[in-house]
């Protein structure tokens, strides 16, 4: 597993689905969505691309187990998370819909 070219990909996917929502965003006028455009481009797309970075510039960091670990302990929260802003800011869910 590539971990760096994994990350560079996830984070293209989402800095693609960022501007997307940014420019529709803008053009409807409507910004009650804005934390979650911020949530999805920094922890989206800056976050995975600084994680590409880094496993690019020493390669030898990128081949344990621990950065394939890495790679889906940072994807699926962050995919979680996100869900649960949109579901959040969007009404249809509470604050205390959300605790376990």
């Amino acid at each position: 597993m590539n971990v760096s070219r994994n990350f560079m990909l996830v984070g293209t996917c989402f800095l693609v689905v960022g501007i997307a929502f940014g420019i529709h965003m803008g053009a409807s006028g409507r910004h009650d969505f804005a934390p979650l455009h911020a949530h999805l481009n920094l922890l989206g797309f800056v976050l995975p691309m600084v994680f590409a970075l880094a496993y690019r510039t020493f390669p030898d960091m990128g081949q344990s187990k621990l950065a394939s670990i890495h790679f889906w302990l940072h994807i699926v929260p962050t995919a979680a998370l996100l869900l649960m802003l949109f579901l959040l800011l969007s009404g249809r869910i509470t604050e205390a819909g959300m605790a376990p």
